[in-house]
């Protein structure tokens, strides 16, 4: 028996900003799961910046998406049929096959879930990637302290959120947040706990940030004016965790650099990239703490749900340019 469904393929790369035309519906027949695989239909899938650098042909630290292929990316979905035991019929499951209204996957590629808990969409949020990429930023590759003044851009984002409140319970004195609406500085400030935030809509980041600090780390996920900015108002052995550059992803032309490195020598500064897929060794430690701080009610998250996979590219779209509060969603 057959299961007629549709993906999202990548017509073509986009160069500079996307358009729905580098995108195409394919319909496809998919075929009944075999000995250790299962038939999901999808429920939630997310869209996430760093998909973008996936759409470009260059080597990068995964490959980019193929040319008339599907593309792909955390979802969650219900099992509609089983070749193993371990994973049933009717089992809610996390894996990496979104863009897609169905896919038959290894059973040893997903994760049985808990919906009883927390809604489903929640392993796309502050349960899932975004959420561990924030505590291990924090922890590890920011190395946070107690007492530590925390700068986060992108910070009504999904990883960016999750920063805030995360910094709050790790030991925080204070924690500022960067956003680009009025809205969301209300939310950042009112809802979440942040101390303080800026819209950087209103005027130079630079300026509007300095009254708030010095910081003691500033997790990035802008880059550009943003990082500048962070520089100069990092006390003296201020750490950077760079998570993302989404200001200059679609940019056609190379960047210019920070204009004031030179404060990495006077202020003694460190920063460190990293992608969270290479530490994975954190995942078991975030899922103790994170489920335990959602249950407790003090790690919330917020969603901006697209509905339909035909709706999909434009979640990805808005995304880009900023039109999402918390966590990027489509709901198939």
């Amino acid at each position: 028996m057959t299961t007629r469904s549709r993906q999202i393929h990548l017509a073509s790369r986009p160069t500079g900003w996307p358009t729905p035309d580098n995108f195409r519906v394919v319909e496809v027949d998919l075929g009944d799961p075999g000995p250790g695989e299962v038939l999901l239909r999808n429920t939630w899938m997310s869209v996430d910046p760093y998909m973008r650098g996936r759409m470009n042909d260059a080597k990068s630290y995964v490959p980019p998406f193929e040319l008339g292929a599907p593309l792909d990316g955390g979802a969650v979905g219900e099992v509609v049929a089983s070749g193993d035991d371990a994973v049933p019929v009717g089992a809610t499951v996390l894996h990496g096959l979104g863009w897609r209204e169905h896919a038959v996957v290894p059973a040893r590629a997903v994760r049985v879930v808990d919906t009883e808990r927390v809604p489903a969409s929640a392993y796309l949020g502050v349960l899932g990637m975004p959420g561990l990429t924030a505590y291990v930023g924090l922890t590890r590759i920011a190395q946070l302290r107690e007492g530590d003044r925390v700068l986060v851009s992108g910070a009504a984002g999904a990883v960016g959120s999750s920063v805030g409140q995360m910094a709050r319970m790790l030991g925080a004195s204070a924690v500022v947040g960067s956003a680009g609406s009025a809205e969301k500085v209300a939310w950042l400030t009112e809802e979440l706990g942040f101390d303080a935030a800026v819209n950087y809509k209103d005027g130079p980041v630079g300026r509007l940030l300095a009254p708030h600090g010095p910081f003691d780390v500033y997790f990035d996920n802008v880059g550009g004016d943003h990082l500048e900015a962070a520089i100069a108002h990092l006390d003296d052995f201020g750490r950077i965790a760079a998570c993302g550059a989404i200001a200059q992803y679609n940019d056609t032309e190379a960047t210019p650099g920070p204009r004031n490195m030179a404060m990495f020598v006077t202020k003694k500064l460190t920063l460190r990239g990293f992608i969270v897929r290479d530490h994975d060794d954190l995942t078991a430690e975030f899922h103790e703490r994170a489920g335990r701080w959602v249950a407790e009610g003090r790690l919330v998250g917020r969603e901006t749900v697209v509905d339909g996979l035909d709706h999909a590219v434009d979640a990805f779209l808005d995304l880009m340019r900023g039109g999402n509060t918390g966590k990027m969603l489509v709901r198939l």
